[in-house]
């Protein structure tokens, strides 16, 4: 079985197949340091809005930067394997920027989805000048009320009494 992680050669062909067949193709990108119910469930709904999904995942480096010295708690294989796993997802794309502007322009996809968390309006100017580029069309979903990495790392250190 063909894996699910593919490089950017391997994602831009994805897309223009996709493209010319008149599928949908849906990304949405992230760290996924610790998959979590949340994660799962978000990527169910991102990926019933198209034809296919693809994930976009921050490299080591761009997740220290975003998220700082500690992070990521998993390596960028690892999480790209974990998520790739999930049957909602049909692709996994690694990338070692803290934006997903180049990710976006090999994906070119037709949605973009982000979490409740964001507005179009918060996006990222680089990233929101893409997708207004190659004409994507931006979905917020709402966030799973009490589901986040960065709490579920709080409640771990609050038993291990760190």
């Amino acid at each position: 079985m063909k894996s699910k992680i593919v490089n950017a050669e391997e994602l831009a062909a994805i897309s223009e197949n996709l493209r010319a067949a008149g599928k949908k193709l849906v990304a949405t990108n992230g760290c996924f340091d610790l998959l979590h119910i949340g994660h799962v469930r978000y990527l169910k709904a991102a990926r019933e809005l198209g034809d296919a999904l693809v994930v976009g995942i921050n490299g080591d480096a761009s997740v220290k930067a975003l998220k700082g010295k500690d992070r990521p708690l998993n390596g960028e294989e690892e999480r790209a394997e974990i998520v790739a796993a999930l049957a909602s997802v049909d692709h996994v794309r690694i990338f070692p920027e803290e934006r997903a502007s180049r990710f976006l322009e090999t994906a070119r996809p037709t949605i973009y989805v982000k979490g409740g968390d964001y507005q179009t309006e918060t996006l990222n100017v680089q990233e929101r000048a893409v997708l207004e580029k190659i004409g994507a069309e931006v979905q917020i979903l709402p966030l799973e009320a009490g589901y986040s990495t960065t709490a579920l790392i709080k409640r771990l250190q609050e038993l291990c009494g760190t």
